[in-house]
Formats: C-alpha cells, structure tokens, sequence
C-alpha cells in the first residue's frame, strides 16, 4: 500500500524545511535508510532518510520550494501503485477540520440574503425597502449572548505591526475537548510563527478561517463552548460588522473621486493597504521598498503571497516630457547669466567619459539565516547589553602550546586554551552561567560550551557538553569534529541545543577587537581576538609581549558590571598561568 511521505520537524524550533535536492527521482527503487533529499532547516541543511521501502512513485515539491512541517512531499509505495487515493486521503484527513466547520456554517449563510443584496451583486427588494440599513440593528439586542455556553476565540495581535494571521497549522479539530492552557493553533505573523491560546475549556465548536488562510486581528477563528450549543448567534454577530463596513468603503472612494488632484492621486498610487496580501509578504515589500498595487497575486482570489513579492521585477517609469522640458528649460535659464560673466574662466581639458553598468543579483533568504535574524534581533533588543574588555598576557599560553603539542595526541589550539579556561572560571562564576528566565534566574550547575562555527550559509553553534571535566585534548577532538560536520552539513540538532554559555573567536582572522551579540536563553557571550606581537612594560622595561584582548557581553538583567569583571579576571590569571588548568 502506498505511504506518504511528510516533511519532517527537525529541530524544536523549526516551521517549515526548504527542499534543497532530491535524490531521488519518481521510479526509483528506494530502501529504509537511503537518502531521499536534502532538507534546510533554520539551523542547518540535512539528510532526510526514508523510512518505507518500495518505489518513488510522487513528488510534491520541487527543489528551493519551502513547505511547512508536516505537509506531503512524496509517495513511496510499489511499483506502478495507483498514489492518487494516498494523496486524497492525506488531504481529506488534513481538510476535516474544516469539512465540519463548513457544514456548521451553511445555514447561517442562508438565513442572510440580505447581505448579498447588499452588496450590489444581486438587487433585491429587501435592499430598496430598506433605505438605512442601520434600520435593522435594534433586532440585535434580543440576542442575549451571556446566556449562550460558549466563548469566541478571536485573532490577536501578536506583535505592535500585526494587521492579520494566517493559520500555519490547527492542532485540534471540530469536537475535541480542549483545556484552557492548550495551544489551539500556529498563527504566522509578519514576524514569526507563534502559538495561539484559547484560554478556554470546553468542545471546540466552530473553526473559521482554514489552514492557509488569513484571518484580520480581532476577527473570529473559533469557539469554544459546551458540546452541543447552538453558536449561531456568535457567528451572525460577528459576520455582521464586515457587511457594514463594505457598505462604508464606497462612499470614501467617491469623495476621493469628487476631490480630484495631484496629492490625491499620488495618495492612492502608494497606498496598498488594502492590497489582498500576506503578513509576510507585506514585510518583504515593505523592506525591499515595492507597493503592492504594482504586484500581481497569485493565490486564490489574487492574494499576494511572499513568492509573487521575491519574482517581482519592477518595471521603469518613464518621466514625463514635459517636466523634462521644464527642468531643460530653466536649466538654461539659470545658465545665461553665467556665460555673460565677465571673470576670465580657466580653460580645462574634458575629462573622459566613463561609463559603468548597474547591476545586482538577489537570492532568497535562507532557513537558516531567516533564524539568525530573528534569534539576534530579538537578544539585542530585549536583552540590555552590557560589555567588559580585558587583555591577556598570552607568553605563558604560548609556551604551555608549544610543549603540549610535543606529546599531546591531537593538537592543542590557542581556542581550545581559552575554551577550557572558560569551563573553568564558569564554575566559580554561576552567574556567568546563568540565564533569565522573566520570573526567576536559572543559575546552571552544568558548563555547556557553545562554539560559533562559520559556514557558507551562516553560523552555527555546536556545543562542548559537560567542558569543565574534559581534558584540553578532548575538548579539541570535539571542537574538530563538530566543525568537519558542520561544513559538510552533518551536525544534528541535538549536538546544538543546551548551551549555557558561548564563545565567538575571530582571533584567526587577525581581528583586534570586536563584540558579539548573546546567545540566548545564555547571559553571556565571550568574544575573542586575534593574539597581537605588541611592546609591553615588565619590570620597569618595554619589551615585546603577546596580547591577546576578550570582551564579555552580558545581559544585565542577570549580570552586573562587577560580576562580569571578576570574571575576566580568573580568566586572564588561568591563561598568564596556564598550569592552573591542570588542577
């Protein structure tokens, strides 16, 4: 029988995975255990293995299209199997939800015809008797709401710029028992994919918008209520204020039509508010500065979505003649009296003329830069940096290297030094190895190192589990064998999760100085410089040393300038005296 195949959730904070390629194509002869494609992820690009044996027999996503966790991208089943009923039956049991939501809604939309009258659409005596429609708001109040066992669940505004949500994925279907603290749906916003609390107990009766589909903030998108209420009147409430508001929307455009000018036009041609589009297509229009009205939509009903934003190519506006000829002729106008002058004017040679040609190339952004983005945005902006620099006699590291390496089984690097020094003083400093947690400080009684590690695509931070008991020669043993898999895109999320502190180290590229943003949920980042052949003062004379400077970002809501100093300090004495790291 055939099976379809998902796309997998490969770390506990990713949404949706980019197939980067397939390797596999629709006839081959796969097996349990071989590689079907390449996933990007928000932390990196991995190897998707398949779980069934049998023959490829369907692909649904090309290579560079992203889809969200758990949707089809394949059908393995055997050789010349009819995949068309898996396909159906994978799509009737994720369309269910909203299947029995349609059903509930029928009757209502049939009790209303005045609202398709209305609308112009279909001129009906209702809407001729009825001169005012507000006329018919007093019948409303009969309605007693409170009595009605249920409660509506409403779209809310996640963030400060939030206009609309659309629903990524519903976790519960029509007639599930749900409790107040469940998460009732991922709702994708024009900044991030979050969870939706209904806050409420009880059966949930109504969906509204399908997954795929936007929903206004404020606007209805379920109810919750005791197992076989009649939600009618919830629903005719709700559906009744966006009727008023289309009847509204006329009348302002015709008193824009009657004011006709410049400003005006100039008002309309820029505004695309009201552009049918998606919150993250209107960031990515808003960031690369194009109006919507100049884009055509692709999804139902000419819905702009963020591929139509990332294909569109603006077209050039040609201006017009006779402004040209208005700036050509005042142009001429202010040079007269120059040439009239009487002062003698240099004679000069024309330079050349040096022509170049514009051009750029544009790419999407990836998983994992997208997680960059967010993950730093939101640590510089809600985590108060502070930063501490010191500098670092590195003579004595130096000396400590060179004999190591004579006898040590693999070889001992200056970043290996600093790392296990780290695992060291973080335990006589805990609040270094720390994290905040908004109600409470979580002081980590385990080192979990993380190392940024820089790859094409971005960066990526394995960790060093359990530092502060390992030997210098494991800790670099690991630190090369994340960085191999890391290149070769073969680090696994777990082998990236946990760290309670990070080190940033640029030193091999000769850097003298810089900060690094925190890696959150850590309170501190440790960024480390390239060591520098500088003359020094030792007992009374300049002669030449080696310095090596580090800056400690930290959070100030859990760290405070002294604790971060004392801190530097037993790091600088276990690197100026190097043998300490061996007790």
């Amino acid at each position: 029988m055939a099976e379809v195949v998902k796309m997998p959730k490969m770390s506990d904070t990713m949404t949706e995975g980019v197939l980067a390629k397939w390797h596999k194509k629709v006839g081959d002869k796969v097996k349990s255990g071989d590689v079907l494609a390449e996933i990007e992820t928000d932390k990196a690009t991995m190897d998707f293995e398949s779980y069934q044996d049998g023959t490829l027999l369907y692909i649904g996503v090309e290579e560079g299209k992203a889809v969200p966790v758990d949707a089809l991208i394949a059908v393995i089943g055997a050789d010349g199997e009819d995949y068309k009923a898996a396909i159906d039956a994978d799509t009737a049991s994720s369309a269910g939800a909203a299947e029995s939501s349609d059903k509930k809604t029928e009757e209502p939309a049939a009790e209303k015809p005045e609202v398709v009258a209305e609308t112009g659409k279909t001129p009906a005596p209702k809407a001729t008797e009825d001169k005012k429609p507000q006329e018919a708001a007093p019948a409303k109040p009969k309605v007693d709401k409170s009595s009605i066992p249920a409660v509506v669940i409403r779209m809310p505004a996640l963030s400060d710029t939030m206009t609309e949500g659309v629903i990524n994925k519903w976790n519960f279907k029509v007639g599930d028992t749900v409790k107040s603290d469940d998460s009732l749906a991922d709702v994708e916003t024009d900044k991030a994919t979050m969870e939706v609390v209904g806050y409420e107990a009880g059966t949930l009766l109504y969906i509204g918008p399908k997954e795929g589909e936007a929903a206004p903030v404020n606007g209805i998108i379920a109810i919750v209520g005791k197992a076989g209420t009649d939600i009618t009147p919830l629903l005719t409430d709700d559906e009744a204020a966006p009727a008023a508001k289309a009847e509204e929307a006329p009348a302002v455009e015709a008193k824009a039509e009657e004011t006709p000018s410049d400003d005006a036009a100039d008002a309309t041609s820029t505004d695309d508010s009201r552009v049918k589009a998606s919150p993250l297509a209107r960031k990515i229009a808003k960031d690369k500065g194009i109006n919507l009205n100049d884009v055509k939509g692709s999804a139902e009903g000419g819905r702009i979505i963020k591929k139509d934003v990332e294909e569109y190519v603006p077209s050039a506006k040609p201006a017009p003649a006779q402004q040209v000829a208005a700036e050509s002729s005042s142009g001429s106008d202010k040079a007269a009296p120059v040439a009239t002058s009487s002062a003698p004017q240099p004679v000069t040679a024309p330079l050349p003329a040096y022509t170049g040609e514009e051009k750029f190339t544009e790419k999407p952004v990836s998983q994992m830069r997208k997680a960059i983005s967010r993950r730093l945005s939101e640590s510089l902006f809600t985590a108060p940096h502070f930063y501490v620099t010191m500098s670092i006699d590195m003579d004595e590291s130096i000396k400590a290297r060179t004999r190591i390496n004579e006898v040590a089984p693999v070889k001992i690097s200056f970043n290996d030094f600093v790392l296990k020094a780290c695992a060291v003083a973080l335990k006589q400093h805990p609040a270094i190895n720390s994290s905040f947690q908004g109600d409470k400080i979580r002081f980590n009684e385990h080192v979990h190192i993380g190392v940024a590690v820089a790859v094409d695509e971005g960066l990526l931070v394995p960790v060093i589990k359990f530092a502060d008991g390992k030997s210098m020669s494991r800790i670099s043993a690991e630190v090369k064998d994340f960085a191999g898999k890391a290149k070769s895109k073969k680090l696994q999320p777990n082998e990236m999760e946990g760290s309670t502190f990070t080190i940033s180290n640029l030193g091999m590229f000769g850097v003298d100085e810089f900060t690094a943003i925190i890696n959150t949920p850590n309170a501190c980042i440790l960024a480390v410089s390239g060591i520098q052949q500088v003359p020094v003062v030792k007992n009374g004379a300049v002669v030449p040393g080696n310095v090596m400077k580090v800056t400690l970002s930290c959070d100030h809501r859990v760290v405070d300038g002294a604790t971060g100093a004392a801190f530097l300090q037993t790091l600088k004495s276990l690197l100026e005296e190097p043998v300490r790291l061996l007790i």
